[in-house]
Order: structure tokens, then sequence, then C-alpha cells
């Protein structure tokens, strides 16, 4: 190992900074308080869009935005195979989809041929600079190293009848049960919602015990399954549950103080979560357009299917089938979505005459239409620039001077230029009203629970917490998941 201090990255998904502060002002989140007190709090960095957690953990690994990383949603359609891709959306989305390819898309194509080769992970290029890196179970987890799945125990070998192939990863890699560079004596149920905390801290544990790392990332998934069950609330059990699971590494440490001060640490989220009361099936109300259905490929389908629908829980993508027709379809498709009770935003990309993007068009059926392009005189708080023309009502805008405010969408032109921008997403894109989601493939939703996606505020903004950087809170004015990549490398001197 380096001599130098080691750095670990925690992500705790969908964690809401509204459901942090509780939880530290109840006394539930010792370990989270404290790293705080020792370092800097951002309650605002912003998601990815749409903000689900393929697309924001190739954002945090990548430290680029999906028009550069590729990943553009959970559910998408491959143009060049001419089939969906599907990430995992529920149970009986993957029973639609099929158990299979399901689980090839999510464990092996998403690294090995979904994720942009020319852009490195986090682990590729700390491997590259000789630093010895680690990760628990993860979406995002392509490195140099070669492992083989594991078949060491009943449940891995009943996996491994569909995961028979080795996969590049960091040096360190544990993935549920089916991936392990090492024997840990941790077992997390095939990565079954509930266990998948107590397996990540058991493995961290095994690591910081037996020094086996330089860079650590520390995935902690159970706070977004609570969250998608009981809402945002429940977030003040699950989110004491994770600060018990760090407690457990650091005291494997030497407790908190000792391993703070050998340790820098992050903690963030990937985004957070959002109350849903009303449940909207785009693919349904789309379907006399000629849908797509399914475990079928569109040239299987003839004539009839025309377009691809691809809910992502808040968010959702609609693919033109055939190029010829794209600008017509996609005028169609916008004019439909936008009648829909539900429907916050229709964004769409236009082109010109050889087909570069001309400007991007946010829509709203009550406050009009707005399109941009980058290059202009207004900047945003991420020092972006922007040509602007329409109604900023539809953000619920501002410009003073020249800078533009997009309180309740933050980052919101940079976001959707880059998915508009990515080859791999739809012509149109949706963003649910607070309070509603797309129902997935499976039919499923998570009415009276919580959920996320949207380009809004109230799903796209989550905490950032680090200590033992040289870093400060007034180091940007709007931070950004992709920026925790540049403060790993900074530390290492990458």
């Amino acid at each position: 190992m380096s001599d130098r201090r080691k750095l670990v990255l925690c992500v705790i998904d969908a964690m809401a900074s509204e459901m942090l502060d509780r939880a530290i002002a109840a006394g539930t989140a010792p370990v989270l308080e404290r790293i705080i007190e020792r370092g800097g709090y951002i309650p605002d960095c912003v998601s990815a869009f749409p903000s689900v957690t393929p697309v924001a953990a190739a954002s945090i690994t990548t430290g680029v935005a999906q028009d550069r990383h590729l990943i553009p949603g959970m559910n998408w359609y491959d143009r060049v195979e001419g089939r969906y891709v599907e990430y995992g959306s529920s149970f009986r989305s993957a029973q639609r989809f099929g158990f299979g390819q399901q689980l090839t898309d999510t464990i092996y194509n998403m690294n090995r041929a979904h994720l942009a080769a020319e852009t490195p992970t986090l682990f590729e290029s700390l491997d590259d600079a000789a630093l010895h890196t680690a990760c628990t179970t993860y979406l995002i987890y392509r490195g140099r190293h070669l492992h083989e799945p594991q078949r060491d125990n009943p449940l891995s070998r009943v996996a491994s009848t569909m995961m028979r192939h080795p996969v590049m990863g960091p040096h360190e890699l544990f993935y549920a049960d089916l991936f392990s560079s090492r024997r840990t004596g941790c077992r997390s149920g095939l990565g079954m919602p509930g266990m998948r905390d107590r397996h990540t801290a058991c493995v961290s544990s095994f690591l910081v015990e037996n020094d086996l790392f330089d860079f650590l990332l520390l995935s902690l998934p159970d706070n977004d399954w609570v969250s998608h069950k009981r809402g945002p609330e429940g977030q003040l059990q699950s989110l004491a549950q994770a600060d018990l699971q760090l407690a457990r590494v650091m005291n494997a440490g030497g407790g908190v103080e000792r391993f703070l001060d050998e340790h820098a640490v992050i903690v963030m989220a990937d985004h957070s979560q959002a109350p849903v009361t009303d449940t909207l099936s785009l693919q349904d109300e789309l379907a006399a357009l000629g849908v797509l259905e399914p475990g079928r490929r569109r040239r299987e389908e003839g004539a009839e299917a025309r377009i691809a629908v691809c809910p992502s829980q808040r968010a959702a993508m609609v693919y033109a089938l055939a190029p010829s027709g794209r600008d017509a379809m996609r005028a169609s498709v916008a004019g439909r979505v936008l009648a829909l009770d539900g429907v916050d935003l229709v964004i769409w990309l236009e082109h010109d005459a050889d087909e570069r993007p001309r400007e991007a068009v946010i829509a709203s059926a009550a406050r009009g239409e707005l399109r941009f392009r980058p290059g202009g005189a207004v900047h945003d708080r991420r020092s972006g620039t922007w040509h602007l023309d329409g109604d900023l009502a539809v953000l619920g805008a501002s410009v003073d001077g020249t800078v533009l405010e997009t309180p309740d969408y933050p980052d919101a032109l940079a976001r959707c230029w880059s998915a508009l921008s990515c080859p791999t997403s739809g012509e149109v894109l949706v963003s649910a009203e607070p309070g509603w989601e797309f129902a997935d493939w499976g039919g499923q939703d998570h009415v009276g629970g919580g959920s996320h996606g949207s380009l809004h505020r109230s799903d796209s903004l989550a905490p950032l917490i680090f200590q033992g950087l040289e870093a400060n809170v007034a180091d940007r004015e709007q931070w950004a998941i992709r920026d925790v990549r540049e403060l790993v490398h900074r530390y290492f001197g990458v």
C-alpha cells in the first residue's frame, strides 16, 4: 500500500439532505455528523439527468455526463442491437425483458459494452497510477484487474449458471456474492435489499483490518430501497443504519477519530428522492403511435413498431425507430406527451439541414417553451454560457444581468444538453411533475413511497460531505456529482 493517507468514497444511495439533517438532529447519525464537523458539507450537490442510479454512478466514477460516458437511463433503447436495455427497474420489469438479459446488461454489459471505453473510470485511472483500488457492490466497477465469478457457496454456484464470464475491475472487487477477490467470510444473499449495507460493511472492515486499499468505493445502497418503499421519511431509519455500518468500518481501523485521522473521507449521494402519489404509463398513452414491446426487436416488429418508450422512474425517453421519420415522430410524441397529466417538462433537440444540433427545447404545457444552445452571453452557476430564447417561466428561471438562476431545476441547461447530446439517449426526454412517476414496463411504480429521476430539485439535489481533503465548500458556486472524480484525483496527485 501507499504510505499516504487512504481515501474512502462512500456513496449512500438516494440520501436526501433534509433527512440527513434530521437524522443528525435526532442523534442517530453520529458518524456522519462527525465527518461534517471535521470537514465540509454541501447540501445541494446536483445529480445527473435523468437522476437515476446508472446515470449518476457513471457520472461519479468518470467525472463526465452521459454525452461522454454514454449511460443514458435505467431503461433505454439500444439502436445498434435494436432492443431495450433494462438495468433493474423492478422484478416484474425484469420478467418482461428476461432475467438473463437483464442480469447480463446490468452486471456485464453496462461496464464492458455500454460505458464508453475512452472514458476511464476512477478505478482505471487510479490503477494506472499504481494505487491499490477496491470496490464493494456498485454498478460501475470497471478497472484494470481480471476477476473470475465465484463458485464457493451455494448461492454463487446457482448464479454462476448465468454469470460465467470474468470481469475487469479494481484490485479488490466484491460484487454481491458473484465476484470476490478474496475470501472474507462475508455473504450478501446475492445482493438482496436489506442485506447489502451489512455486506459492504463486512467486506470494508476486512479491507481496513488487512490494509488492502489506497482507494475504496464503499457503497451503501439500502437507503434507496427503503425510500422507494416508505418515501423519504423512511430515511430517518435507513440513514441511522447506514451510519452504524460506517461506524463498523471505522471501528475496524481503531475507532472513528483514529480512522478519520488516517483516512480522507467523502460521503455523498447519487441523487435524492421525492414522494410519489400518482403514476402514469407512458407506454400505454403512446400505444397508438406503435410502441415496441419488451422482448422484441425492431426488425421483428415490421412496420407496426415506430417508437420505443423507456421509463426511468420520474423521467422517461422516447426513441423514433425509423430515422427517416424522426422529426415528424418527435413532434407527434412531444405534442401528445405535453397534454398528459403528470408531465412537467418535455425536452428535445432540433437539428440543422446537415443534422448538426442547432438548439434544444424545453416545453411545458402551462408555462410555454424555452429554446437554448451553448455559447451565449448568459452564464449559469457552473460557468456554462448559453443563448436563450423564449419563456424563462418554463424553468421558473430568472436572469440578473447575465447570471441565469434556475432554483427549481438546478444546472438545468447543462444537464439537459448533456442528455440530449448523448448518442444513446432518446429523441424526446420527459420529466415528471412533483408527485408523479412513470410506471415501468412491469407496470410497477412507487406510489405511496418515493422515487427519483426528474430534472426537479426535489430528487436532483443531494448532500456531499468531505474531510481530510484540500477542498473547501466555497471552491465552486454549484457542486455536481461529477466533481467528485476531480477531488479524488487531486488528493492522489493523479
